[in-house]
């Protein structure tokens, strides 16, 4: 993982790796499980309009048929949705990390439910008898029985509890010291100074070394003046010779008869 520029690199620890790849298992198994309900719920549905036929819930294959399709789609989107979380986990993103408590949360519920009242109406599915011109629970479970196929229930519940304890532990994972410290907010890192780069001068100091500022020009190079001829000024000016240059030396005429 590379980390923003200025802070401290951070090694992914082996307990949020492990925990993305559960999630991923997870979603793999939503699909299988998705490819064996729409394997069967033709018969599923053939089963239950047989059943209900003549009854006042003659409509109950085609419902349940709707509700099997409705469900696939929110199984798909959510496999799909807990591989993204397992990326964005992997990045250290502390926000995915919430989400998928929540949605690992509520799907841990779900599983878990499903496989407790699918093991509890195979214990308990002496059912009674229906309610008015409706077929008991016992008789629609021997007909599903008879129709779907022998791999059918075993496959189910097998994935059924791979899947929960594959989330349970993802979940579990994320909850460890080495993951929280691993989903904390990076600290700025020091940098140290580039050799030959400029840095700001305090007041009152030039910002090239060598060149002293002259009062009142705070932070500006001032260079020495060069050596030479210093200004005079025009009333002391000596008087000018022959060739009419001021300061020329002029020598004394000699006196007359010389």
């Amino acid at each position: 993982m590379v980390d923003a520029p200025g802070t401290t690199p951070r090694a992914r620890p082996s307990v949020v790796t492990l925990s993305s790849w559960l999630l991923i298992l997870v979603a793999v198994i939503q699909v299988l499980n998705l490819i064996v309900t729409l394997a069967v719920i033709g018969k599923i549905r053939d089963v239950l309009k047989d059943a209900y036929a003549g009854t006042s819930a003659e409509s109950a294959g085609d419902l349940a048929y709707a509700f099997t399709i409705g469900s696939s789609v929110l199984t798909l989107l959510l496999a799909i949705g807990l591989v993204v979380l397992a990326l964005l986990n992997n990045r250290g993103r502390n926000v995915s990390r919430i989400i998928t408590w929540v949605v690992g949360g509520i799907l841990l519920c779900c599983t878990g439910g499903s496989l407790l009242n699918g093991v509890s109406g195979g214990m308990m599915g002496n059912g009674g008898n229906g309610n008015g011109d409706l077929p008991s629970t016992q008789e629609i479970q021997r007909r599903l029985e008879d129709a779907l196929p022998s791999w059918y229930a075993p496959v189910s519940l097998l994935l059924g509890v791979v899947a929960l304890v594959a989330l349970l532990g993802a979940l579990i994972l994320l909850a460890l010291p080495k993951a929280n410290e691993f989903f904390r907010k990076p600290k700025a890192a020091w940098e140290p100074p580039v050799p030959g780069g400029a840095y700001p001068s305090a007041p009152g100091q030039s910002a090239e070394p060598g060149y002293p500022s002259p009062p009142g020009h705070s932070g500006d190079p001032a260079y020495p003046s060069t050596p030479g001829p210093s200004a005079t000024p025009p009333g002391d000016q000596p008087p000018a010779g022959p060739t009419g240059q001021p300061g020329e030396r002029r020598d004394p005429e000699p006196p007359p008869g010389s």
